[in-house]
């Protein structure tokens, strides 16, 4: 029996000490969950363009899984993800003033490589037409609604190099986009030369848009913002003879803008939401 106390005693000194190791073990995994928290849905659009864009240059297009793993991050993107609420000052028009409605700008990140940023804009505000030099660019309207109209530039068919133009210098467009967007809707992707590469976008109701843009604007680097009016319909001039419009498309001649439209005023502001992380 003496011997069966010893045995017993021991067992239940090595019981102790494993509960004692198994509940050291719980708390260090606690302590290790609360100091990795999971990353903001801001970190994770970061982190994923970071490897998309790391070879980005002028014309650059992502592989189709890259464009895939961004969209998937943008398509459920709210606007509490980035701090927005609607009932925020640069969403109401001044109703005293007798210019253009202020939109307002916001910039999460910038590099060489990529940027991000958010427009906000009260009703009625526009974002001329405008064009995205040899940029792939991820657009996701995070609430409210807006118009879109977007184009993309029509080659001369017999040689696909040579531009077609008027007698007044407008290049020939053909029409992209035309619509209403509206809460909940998906990411929409315009490229180089392709996917409505020129827009404008109308705010219908107060509403705000997140932009990624590979690469960024760089007038040093050719990627310069043009402006255009496109006012003058396809049917009204006479153009390259060579060019036979599909009857079932849309054309506009696009009239370039010397510098920027006098009806748009964009404000920089301060982004307030979840910061990036640059690791």
């Amino acid at each position: 029996m003496g011997v069966d106390r010893r045995l017993a005693d021991r067992k239940g000194k090595e019981e102790a000490a494993a509960k004692e190791k198994s509940k050291s073990s719980k708390k260090s995994k606690r302590r290790q969950k609360k100091s990795s928290p999971m990353p903001t849905v801001v970190q994770r659009l970061f982190d994923t363009c970071k490897e998309v864009f790391a070879d980005c240059g002028a014309d650059f297009v992502p592989a189709p899984e890259d464009i895939e793993r961004l969209r998937a991050i943008l398509d459920d993107m709210k606007p509490e993800d980035v701090g927005l609420t609607p009932n925020l000052p640069c969403f109401r028009s001044n109703v005293a003033s007798k210019g253009p409605p202020v939109i307002t700008y916001l910039s999460l990140y910038e590099s060489p490589k990529f940027s991000i940023c958010i427009f906000c804009m009260p009703k009625s505000a526009v974002i001329p037409l405008h064009n995205h030099p040899g940029m792939t660019v991820f657009s996701k309207i995070l609430f409210g609604s807006m118009h879109i109209k977007s184009y993309d530039w029509v080659n001369n068919p017999q040689n696909s190099d040579e531009i077609v133009r008027n007698t007044d210098g407008a290049r020939l467009a053909k029409v992209n986009t035309d619509d209403v967007f509206k809460v909940p809707c998906n990411t929409s992707i315009l490229y180089p030369a392709a996917g409505g590469n020129m827009h404008r976008f109308t705010a219908v109701t107060p509403c705000a848009f997140l932009d990624v843009l590979g690469p960024p604007y760089s007038k040093y680097e050719g990627r310069d913002c043009t402006y255009y009016n496109d006012d003058l319909p396809y049917t009204s001039s006479c153009g390259d003879a060579a060019f036979v419009a599909d009857e079932h498309e849309r054309y506009a001649w696009l009239k370039e803008i010397v510098g920027k439209p006098d009806d748009c005023f964009v404000l920089a502001a301060e982004y307030k939401g979840p910061k990036i992380a640059e690791r």
